[in-house]
């Protein structure tokens, strides 16, 4: 594989996926976005289109919708548009660049209003509000309002765990919350303007589809250099047997005791089943591990503290930590993100544009 399809920045993982897709003859569609990027520059959600503008079949890859772990979502899209499967005539093949660009530009994990947009779409009419019960009581840990500091987090991080259990404290931390907004995995206390137009889009692009196979890249989750494939659906359903029989065993689903997950609330693959209610869809979130837990939710902690009680600043130790916690700088890791990215598409194509609508 060759790695040189991670770009070290947004501004260059930007420039090449657009030169990429007019290589690839594809069509470029930009969702603009209010907010600007370090140097000031526009930001904006980047989408590829190769195939039918009418399909009844949609092979649709995203990355980058937690920011700063689009690197490996958008290597794989440089790759892919490298070289692109056939596509049938009532097909099309749409790849979504960086979802929350803000983060990957500023290197958070979050969008401009420290929201996690993977908890941001929820339903409409119902209230942005509420938190896990036991949040609160991890308000101090989790969101120190003080700047970056030593402050024995690894040992209070063990004790919790020796305590509570990995599983409780992943739902718990995880699962999304809405009351504290300079807190960790905030869903936002109204649908955001990146998740707004992208739902709008989607369901108008692709609404007339009879079946669509969604991949969305995500990083920091699993054994090192592995994916997880992680769906919605409840293990021994119907629909989350045949992914199974489709892509193997690492189909997962999300009970934190029995998965590198957890359930989550406002996730996207809801609004996708939501806006294309037409669609037969078959959704996987492909995570590759990277660090121990412990590592990458310290290096999340930090970056927020620097973010809200800091410079916030890209020059500093707490971005570069949460950069090497989502995208880390190791050739055999990245050589196996490229690979696995390549190998799941095929199976993505093989399923999507041989499926009945």
């Amino acid at each position: 594989m060759d790695a040189t399809a991670f770009s070290p920045d947004y501004v260059t993982a930007r420039s090449r996926f657009r030169a990429a897709v007019a290589g690839a003859g594809g069509r470029l569609e930009t969702l603009p976005l209010d907010a600007r990027g370090p140097g000031g520059e526009s930001l904006g959600i980047d989408v590829a289109w190769l195939g039918a503008a009418s399909p009844r079949r949609v092979l649709l890859h995203s990355s980058g919708l937690h920011g700063v772990e689009g690197f490996a979502g958008s290597a794989i899209q440089l790759q892919l548009l490298d070289d692109a499967p056939a596509i049938p005539a009532d097909a099309a093949l749409v790849l979504a660049h960086v979802l929350n660009p803000y983060g990957m530009a500023w290197l958070r994990r979050v969008n401009e209003e420290n929201v996690d947009l993977n908890r941001n779409f929820l339903a409409p009419g119902t209230d942005y509000a509420g938190a896990p019960a036991a949040y609160g009581r991890f308000d101090a840990y989790l969101n120190p309002p003080s700047p970056p500091s030593r402050d024995f987090f690894v040992l209070r991080s063990a004790w919790l765990i020796a305590r509570y259990g990995l599983p409780v404290l992943k739902q718990t931390f995880a699962g999304g919350q809405y009351e504290y907004p300079k807190g960790l995995f905030f869903g936002g206390r109204r649908l955001q303007q990146g998740p707004e137009r992208l739902q709008a889009w989607v369901a108008e692009r692709l609404g007339g589809a009879g079946s669509v196979v969604a991949i969305d890249v995500h990083t920091g989750l699993g054994p090192f250099g592995e994916d997880t494939l992680l769906v919605p659906e409840e293990p021994g359903s119907p629909l989350f047997e045949r992914l199974r029989g489709v892509f193997g065993e690492r189909v997962a689903g999300h009970d934190p005791a029995r998965s590198v997950s957890y359930v989550l609330s406002g996730g996207y693959p809801t609004m996708l089943a939501r806006v294309l209610p037409k669609a037969t869809l078959y959704f996987l979130n492909q995570e590759f591990g990277t660090h121990k837990p412990i590592r990458v939710l310290h290096a999340l902690r930090q970056e927020n503290r620097w973010h809200h009680h800091g410079g916030g600043g890209l020059d500093h130790p707490t971005k570069r930590a949460l950069k090497a916690a989502f995208c880390p700088d190791d050739a055999a890791w990245r050589d196996a993100v490229l690979a696995r990215g390549r190998a799941l598409l095929a199976q993505a194509a093989g399923l999507a544009f041989s499926a009945s609508p």
